[in-house]
């Protein structure tokens, strides 16, 4: 990781230089022409369904508007949201094409109009509502933040939806304290790795988690009690602990939510952020929706006052895009980057590929393979089997779908951290 960051601070000295002496007409090395504006590579996904929705083809590059930062993007997070939206799982999707992901990395590379407190070569990380997976994005600055001096792009990138997730969900929701303790299903993954981070950064906390067996031993030091992710869970903690846990993280739903709440100790906080058990397959299921549907227990609020317990739901990406909590995100931002800097907190990267290689790395995190996060590094050089099956194409993406079992038949080789 050390040579990781030597070489990319490296690289950005260079590109720096690089733009000093460039005209302003010219824009950001490597770009292409597209008519009068400048293109770049960008995943498309044409429509909701499987991974042959989704395209690297080249796009008008943006540039920023009053109060947005045009970032030139080193490394891009993916999220089990963005299943969801390639799917069309969620809420009021948007319209198609989009560009998706909500979170990258970078190189300040233009201001616009009444931004402060940034300036051209400052090396970022930022919220995006969607239009984070490309080589260039414009965001306005309320969701930017400068990353430590030895912070790498792709540590950058895996760190924003995942701690500030985990950071939220402990301490302004379930207002986590000495001797308390927590269960959080997918131990494994980004999510689950930051809660554990952070929980270790208060005295006397207890951490049960559930995740795949083959997770176990790479994960095993950082929860004190690991259970599989099929096991009954329920009786596993009560063995330990008769009376239960005080924070319960479920980003699973269905049937999960009735065994957090069952497990709550008085004054308890059972939070909800996400529902991965509506995915079953490449594409949305009618019936595993109605299945989780059906599952969730149906929630008295007699019952809740009578057993002194709390039921939360949390949604960041909500939080941040819909209900204004920008400065409140920033604050919280603030918090973590001095723990990251104390050396108390450290994302878990589990796997970098390139662009073209995004259909393989959903697969991955699909497949719930992943401990921590996986990143898209715009820099790599996809390995050819998977560049040939996301060939770039012109905006328009008219090439010949290919189809969706023939991912399963080709090597995946990224780079493993």
């Amino acid at each position: 990781m050390a040579k990781e960051g030597v070489e990319k601070a490296e690289e950005t000295e260079q590109m720096i230089e690089k733009e000093a002496v460039k005209e302003p007409a010219e824009g950001g090395g490597g770009s292409h022409r597209l008519g009068d504006a400048q293109e770049m590579r960008a995943v498309v996904l044409a429509g909701f369904g499987g991974l042959n929705k989704l395209r690297v083809t080249r796009k008008a590059m943006p540039e920023p508007q009053d109060g947005e930062l045009k970032i030139r993007v080193k490394a891009c997070g993916l999220n089990f949201i963005d299943l969801m939206v390639r799917q069309g799982n969620i809420d009021n999707p948007p319209k198609t094409p989009l560009v998706p992901g909500f979170e990258c990395s970078g190189i300040v590379e233009a201001l616009g109009d009444s931004v402060k407190g940034f300036e051209i070569g400052d090396h970022v990380m930022a919220f995006v509502n969607y239009n984070a997976w490309a080589e260039v994005v414009c965001t306005p600055a309320e969701f930017v933040y400068k990353v430590p001096d030895d912070m790498s792009f792709s540590e950058a990138a895996a760190f924003p939806v995942n701690f500030v997730t985990a950071y939220m969900m402990l301490f302004e929701v379930a207002n986590l304290r000495e001797g308390m303790s927590v269960l959080v299903h997918s131990a494994g993954g980004g999510v689950g790795q930051a809660v554990a981070q952070l929980c270790s950064t208060v005295p006397n906390v207890t951490v049960f988690g559930t995740a795949s067996t083959f997770k176990h031993e790479a994960i095993k030091d950082s929860v004190t009690h690991l259970f599989d992710r099929n096991a009954d869970y329920v009786q596993e903690v009560k063995r330990i602990s008769a009376e239960g846990v005080d924070i319960v993280l479920d980003c699973l739903c269905g049937d999960n939510t009735g065994k957090g709440l069952s497990l709550l100790k008085p004054l308890g906080t059972y939070i909800l952020y996400g529902s991965s058990n509506m995915v079953t397959g490449e594409t949305k299921s009618f019936f595993s929706f109605a299945k989780s549907w059906w599952q969730v227990e149906k929630v008295n609020p007699i019952k809740l006052y009578e057993e002194n317990k709390v039921i939360a739901g949390f949604s960041l990406l909500n939080l941040l895009f819909k209900q204004g909590r920008a400065g409140l995100i920033r604050g919280v931002v603030d918090k973590l980057i001095g723990l990251y800097n104390q050396k108390k907190v450290k994302p878990v990267v589990d796997s970098l590929w390139a662009l073209e290689e995004v259909k393989e790395a959903m697969q991955r995190i699909h497949d719930r393979g992943n401990i921590g996060k996986l990143i898209l590094d715009v820099e790599k050089t996809p390995t050819p089997l998977m560049a040939n099956d996301s060939t770039e194409t012109s905006e328009a993406g008219e090439e010949e779908e290919d189809h969706e079992g023939d991912s399963e038949n080709k090597e995946r080789t990224p780079f493993i951290q």
